[in-house]
């Protein structure tokens, strides 16, 4: 077998490791959605959503393993579901028990979905303590909203954190804290910026637009540029594209309550990149990659707008809500793109960037995202 060969079956051998390795991380980061509420007795109720499939992954509920969950399953799991939201949960002063459950279908699956009720009074209830999932899986994140209306906050919750301080939420609190100090601000922020860091797929997108921004095409092939400018300025119009476009998607989504199903959403955006791969391996986008990209920025806009879509919030809340999810988002995007830029620019001369990290990096990429859209066109 000559060395060429060799080469070819190591090179392969390499890419279908990069593909297995991404595929197994190519799930959706975890979210929970929790509610506080004033109770009519004077005390305190939260509802809290649990997405069946991350309960699944830590209590094991599809007892026949037949990969479909039942209405029986469920039901003979309530005690185990109520026992690690109890365990995952706490605000000193204040004990806390189930008393109603449900199920409810959601854009990305099916929710447990607890009510919790405690005597104490929403003014009493000014901390929490989330633990869920803390060592399961280090995507999660707790969604809270706490009180209703234009006065509705909403505070993400990191079962790694220490205990959060709550604003202000229920009415009589409110009123008070107008008159005195100024509410805290919840911290979507930094969520947008967990959410882009911890969306693999749209990570991964980026990367594809990134690999061949440090070379150029000529009749020679594939050659380095001189100065980082030159792989700057062309990449700032490509990501400035998708981040307007994705900017518009969410703002249409979550404005308007209506985002395209997950079943849609989910295998275009795997469609995208595989499109945005191959395009580094067979130039089929050509002047029509910054077009091309703003018409994929609006489908992943589609896709980050989930976790506010689920919150339910006023019109005035959800606007603010919004322009902070966002701007996390363009943070924890423009530190993922000039990072990368920067180590990619730094090994642009070694002999092995264009047929291992360009063309191989891409040539992985279209695999992933190939298995990735089968598994999200087969759910």
């Amino acid at each position: 077998m000559t060395n060429a060969w060799l080469r070819s079956l190591q090179r392969l051998a390499v890419l279908m490791l990069l593909a297995l390795a991404a595929g197994a991380q190519a799930h959706k980061a975890s979210d929970a959605y929790l509610r506080l509420m004033a109770a009519d007795d004077g005390g305190t109720q939260l509802r809290w959503d649990i997405a069946l499939r991350d309960l699944d992954a830590v209590l094991d509920l599809d007892g026949d393993a037949d990969a479909r969950l039942t209405w029986g399953e469920v039901r003979g799991a309530w005690p185990a579901i109520d026992g690690l939201a109890l365990r995952s949960l706490a605000v000193p002063g204040c004990s806390w028990r189930v008393h109603e459950h449900g199920l409810e279908q959601r854009g990305d699956g099916a929710y447990a979905v607890l009510w919790l009720r405690s005597g104490c009074p929403p003014a009493q209830v000014r901390q929490i303590e989330y633990r869920l999932f803390r060592d399961d899986d280090s995507t999660h994140r707790g969604l809270l909203r706490a009180g209703g209306g234009e006065d509705a906050s909403v505070i993400v919750l990191d079962p790694r954190a220490a205990a959060v301080e709550l604003p202000a939420w229920d009415a009589g609190a409110v009123r008070a804290a107008r008159a005195g100090a100024e509410r805290p601000q919840p911290s979507l922020l930094a969520e947008g910026v967990h959410h882009i860091i911890g969306g693999y797929d749209h990570v991964l997108f980026l990367l594809c637009l990134l690999l061949p921004s440090v070379m150029r095409r000529t009749p020679q092939g594939w050659q380095p540029v001189q100065r980082v400018a030159q792989a700057a300025l062309p990449l700032l119009a490509i990501i400035t594209a998708f981040t307007v476009a994705h900017s518009i998607s969410l703002a249409v989504a979550v404005g308007g309550r209506w985002v395209p199903p997950p079943a849609l959403i989910e295998p275009a955006i795997a469609a995208t990149i595989v499109l945005a791969a191959f395009d580094n391996l067979r130039p089929v986008l050509g002047r029509r990659r910054i077009a091309v990209t703003f018409a994929f920025g609006l489908v992943h806009g589609f896709g980050f707008a989930g976790p506010l879509m689920e919150l339910e919030l006023s019109p005035g809340a959800l606007a603010w809500a919004l322009l902070r999810f966002n701007l996390g988002i363009e943070c924890g995007q423009l530190a993922i793109v000039g990072a990368a830029l920067l180590l990619l620019f730094a090994i642009r001369h070694w002999r092995a960037y264009t047929p291992w990290v360009l063309q191989g990096g891409s040539a992985a990429a279209v695999a992933t995202g190939v298995f990735w859209f089968v598994e999200r066109t087969m759910m």
